[in-house]
């Protein structure tokens, strides 16, 4: 299998919908136009509010809605995959809908849907920061794996990146590259985000593509950024500086599984609770 080109799209998302969609857009095409056949876009793309329960203003029905047709539309047109981020939609629960990342073929079909696990209540250490994701969304139960042309595609967010356990599920399931939209505040990225995907990368022996917010948002959140693609022995092939952009490698699927072949530590655990 030749090499591919995979892509994280950097943003710095406010309240407007319209504005935010445009910077995404053009974004994307960038990244098709360069030779991507992937691309992520960052958790909230299309609104970073002043209040997480803001996101309830843009809830979109299941398979119906502006936003997922936006995604739809610009994946047939640049015959690209595209991770969609995070979009809320509708849940059981009218004021907690689900932090939805979909995944669509090049073709712009709908072929995966994750609904973001773990929910992000807590108070930032040495900071006045304090967040209760849990009260504007509802948790979802399962990961995801998609099967690609290049590879078995895994997709979690932001805070998920925090618990192995769902990462070594997904390993357990064939996952080969991990996609990861975040939107990871300043302080806490600044500490562990790096660490955190490299060691994702190296654990599960993939290839991870994460696509991050950056910059001041409404109300004066800060984001980290860094969006970067690391390969699965830890190495970052790419990484942007903290400002809104595309960040790109080649990942060689073929690389991945004579490394996998060599180096057989999947193989090896002899511990194994997670199914």
């Amino acid at each position: 299998m030749t090499t591919v080109k995979i892509a994280a799209i950097q943003m710095n998302s406010g309240e407007d919908v319209a504005a935010n969609l445009t910077r995404a857009r053009r974004a994307l095409r960038s990244a098709a136009a360069d030779g991507a056949v992937l691309a992520v876009l960052p958790e909230n793309f299309a609104r970073m509010g002043k209040r997480e329960s803001d996101r309830i203003a843009i809830t979109e029905e299941n398979n119906a809605g502006p936003l997922q047709d936006f995604l739809a539309a610009e994946a047939a047109r640049a015959n690209m995959w595209i991770v969609g981020g995070t979009i809320p939609l509708k849940s059981d629960d009218p004021k907690r809908p689900c932090a939805s990342a979909l995944v669509y073929d090049a073709d712009g079909k709908r072929v995966g849907r994750y609904d973001k696990i773990h929910l992000f209540d807590v108070r930032v250490p040495e900071s006045e920061e304090a967040y209760r994701e849990s009260q504007s969304a509802t948790p979802g139960t399962r990961p995801l794996i998609v099967e690609t042309p290049w590879g078995n595609l895994g997709v979690a967010v932001c805070y998920d990146l925090r618990f192995p356990e769902q990462f070594r599920r997904m390993a357990n399931q064939g996952m080969d590259i991990l996609a990861i939209p975040a939107a990871f505040t300043y302080r806490t990225g600044l500490a562990h985000w790096e660490v955190l995907l490299r060691a994702r990368a190296i654990e599960n022996l993939c290839y991870i593509v994460a696509a991050a917010q950056t910059g001041t948002h409404p109300a004066g959140r800060q984001t980290y950024g860094h969006s970067m693609v690391v390969d699965p022995w830890g190495a970052i092939l790419a990484e942007s500086p903290s400002r809104p952009g595309v960040c790109s490698a080649t990942i060689d699927p073929a690389h991945l599984k004579r490394l996998r072949q060599q180096f057989p530590v999947l193989e090896h655990r002899r511990i194994k609770t997670v199914s």
